[in-house]
Order: structure tokens, then sequence, then C-alpha cells
């Protein structure tokens, strides 16, 4: 029997069946949504947030067909990493604040990250990247390169991570100059807590930002939308959404 196959079986029948029922739920949503915006569903994908969930409940989505998982703290994600190391096309993203000194932990581990926040962390990166292409199985970008999209703090609050739109072309920039990542776009978590309408005027904030620094040529991508607000992420161009509870159940 195959290492998949092995894995499935281990799955406890009332954890499979409550990561159905979210996951299908989940998916259901972002599908709809993509349709009522005029959008292919295909264009959407669903990155669901696995931090503090324990890895069976992970490898039971992986066994619904679920392969993009995102993850917060870097210790965590090395931990989850190592014990479903049987699952080869299993991708992990890293969407909280990442520290520089954190990231030779990361790199080879993930096929992407969604948190660039600064030149600097651009740099490290793209010199760690360098020596550790994304495994074929888990890659995103044609060659390996490590995808990364910029973080943009859109609500300028001093709490949040990411960069200012004043900062963001040098950041862009940095990111480019690195030839081991591949630019995806630009991330925001909005204020408001998920208010439809606070949400709205921040992602189109965000979309202004990505016409402004070259379009959809130079940052094709959105990682944008959680629980509460992502059939609003999905009209203002989502690419990727994030969501956790919804998809896990409770955290912890």
């Amino acid at each position: 029997m195959s290492d998949r196959l092995e894995g499935r079986a281990e799955i406890d029948a009332e954890l499979q069946g409550s990561v159905a029922r979210g996951l299908g739920a989940v998916r259901d949503r972002v599908e709809q949504a993509a349709r009522a915006a005029g959008r292919d569903p295909a264009s959407v994908a669903l990155l669901a947030v696995s931090k503090l969930q324990p890895a069976a409940k992970l490898r039971a989505a992986y066994s619904l067909g679920q392969r993009d998982f995102g993850e917060n703290y870097a210790q965590e994600l090395v931990a989850k990493a190592a014990e479903l190391a049987d699952l080869p096309d299993l991708r992990f993203h890293m969407i909280g604040h990442l520290q520089r000194n954190k990231v030779a932990s990361l790199v080879g581990l993930v096929s992407a990250v969604h948190s660039v926040d600064s030149v600097r962390l651009a740099a490290e990166l793209g010199k760690r990247a360098k020596d550790r292409p994304v495994p074929l199985a888990r890659r995103l970008a044609p060659n390996g390169e490590l995808m990364v999209f910029i973080e943009v703090n859109v609500a300028g609050e001093a709490q949040k991570s990411g960069c200012s739109p004043a900062e963001l072309a040098d950041v862009i920039a940095a990111v480019r100059a690195e030839p081991a990542l591949r630019l995806a776009g630009l991330m925001a978590i909005p204020a408001g807590g998920g208010e439809a309408s606070v949400s709205r005027a921040q992602f189109e904030m965000l979309r202004e930002l990505q016409e402004e620094h070259g379009g959809p040529g130079l940052l094709p991508g959105s990682s944008i939308g959680m629980s509460r607000d992502l059939e609003v992420a999905i009209e203002c161009g989502s690419t990727w959404v994030r969501v956790g509870t919804d998809v896990f159940g409770a955290r912890g």
C-alpha cells in the first residue's frame, strides 16, 4: 500500500467527516462568489489556514484534495512538515510575520511566502532560496522559485506587519532583483475584523496599488479574503483566499 493510502487509513472517521463538511462548505462559497463576480472559479485558490491545528486535520484535508496550507509560525510549520513528510505534494505557505532569522529553517519547505514586507527580508529569502529551490512536487512557480506576495499595511495600523504604500516600490524592486524568488502579487489583512464594507474599501486600495505598480503583468495575484469577507475579496480580484476555522473548526 502506498504511503498516501496508508496516511488516509490513519484518519479518524469523525475528524474526516468534520473536515469534509467544513472544506466542502468553503469550496462552495468560493465557487459561488467567483461565479457571482463573473469569474472562473478556477482562478481563485483556497489556502486552508492550519495554524494551531493538529497535523491530523491537515492529513484529512489532504485526503479530500486540499494541497495548500497556510501557517503563521515558523516553528510550527517546520514540525508539521516533518510529521506530514509522507504527503509529497502538500504545499505549505508562510502567511504570518516572518523574521529574517527564521528564513533558513523555512526555505526548501515552503512553496510560498505571503508576508514579505521589507527589502531586507526579500534579500534574505532570495539568498537562501538560491541554494534550496522548491522541490518539484511542491512547486507553484515553474522553475522552483519561491513564490512571494508583498504584504501591504493598507490601513496603516501600527500593530500590523506589512510595508507602507510608500515603501512598496522598493520592496517590489528587491524581490525582482532575486532570481530565486517569483513575485506573485500583493497581500493585505484589512482592519475591521472582516466587516464587508471596511474590507471592500481596503481591497480596492490594494487593487489601486497593483495598478500603480505595473498591473497584473507585474503583480498577477492577490492574497486577500478570509472567512468573513471572502466574497468581497473575490469581487475585488482575489486569487488566494485564506480560510481557517471555517475549514477546520476551532483551534487548539
